[in-house]
């Protein structure tokens, strides 16, 4: 048996100690908060309503509070990754992304926020999702994408390489826009679409970084990690080359943060479909007001005679 990519486990006790952490000013929200922003945008430009929503792994209530608001009374479900207090209008339970407990067909809308990254098997999730829904319902959901950590990825590959001659996993491999759009397809939602968000945050050094990757509960949670501690000089090289690298002038250090949209609706015969090939009333040279150039028509560059 294949040994997974992230020892669940072990990412959801790093998340309940940042939840619950008050030393260091408790959950680092702000990358949330941006998506949960973003989420309750775009849930506002569709022109439908919807009258069950589920709520699936995102860290904190953010999502689910926005859907008891634009739901008005509807029935909300939260699938949360720790156990938390009960709110008004949503109903909760702690559950895997990777075993939905939802009825097929049971659900007008689905969102998660900054959870699908971390599951072992976002192919098989996608398809769970796109099952729970209703004929035309929405799935909304954000997670970090492939430039996420970039810097991160590559400041500490240098030092490993340097100081103990080899490199061990510390960041995780996100995925990349192609990618997540071909999974969406593959679950067999209609109208796929996937675009990105990318997000630069500022801090006086890389610690500051760390520290906030740990108040997210985002630090190493790969199953193939390095199981010894990180060796002081490592680390304090990784911080050298991170702000050497990648400093602005002000010497403050950037950290990238990819957010990857995806949406798609579970098909219904109302949906918009791809016409046929072949099936055009009109051409596009027509439309355009140009030449339409074909095999026939490339002058031959061996052919001389007057045009």
């Amino acid at each position: 048996m294949d040994t997974p990519l992230f020892d669940t486990a072990l990412a959801r006790r790093r998340l309940a100690r940042a939840r619950a952490n008050g030393r260091g000013g408790g959950y680092a929200d702000f990358l949330l908060a941006r998506a949960a922003e973003d989420l309750d945008d775009r849930l506002g430009t569709v022109l439908r309503s919807f009258s069950s929503a589920l709520d699936l792994g995102t860290p904190t209530p953010a999502a689910a509070r926005i859907l008891a608001r634009r739901l008005g009374g509807g029935r909300i479900l939260r699938l949360a990754p720790l156990p938390e207090a009960s709110e008004p209008g949503i109903a909760g339970a702690v559950a895997d992304p990777e075993a939905l407990p939802v009825a097929v067909g049971s659900l007008d809308l689905a969102v998660s926020l900054l959870a699908l990254q971390g599951v072992n098997d976002l192919p098989g999730a996608l398809v769970q999702l796109r099952r729970a829904l209703r004929p035309d319902g929405l799935f909304l959901g954000c997670l970090l994408g492939g430039a996420s950590l970039t810097e991160l990825r590559q400041s500490f590959g240098a030092a490993e390489s340097e100081m103990e001659g080899g490199i061990s996993p510390r960041v995780a491999p996100f995925a990349a826009v192609r990618e997540v759009g071909g999974l969406l397809q593959r679950a067999g939602f209609a109208l796929p679409v996937v675009d990105s968000e990318t997000l630069t945050v500022r801090y006086a050094d890389p610690f500051g970084l760390m520290r906030d990757l740990r108040a997210m509960g985002l630090t190493n949670a790969l199953s193939e990690r390095r199981r010894t501690p990180l060796r002081r000089a490592t680390l304090l090289r990784a911080a050298e080359i991170y702000a050497a690298r990648f400093a602005d002038p002000d010497g403050r250090v950037r950290a990238t943060f990819e957010l990857l949209w995806l949406s798609g609706w579970a098909p219904h015969e109302s949906q918009q479909k791809p016409l046929r090939p072949g099936s055009a009333q009109a051409r596009l040279a027509d439309a355009l007001g140009t030449r339409e150039i074909t095999p026939e028509t490339i002058p031959d560059p061996d052919d001389r005679s007057p045009r």
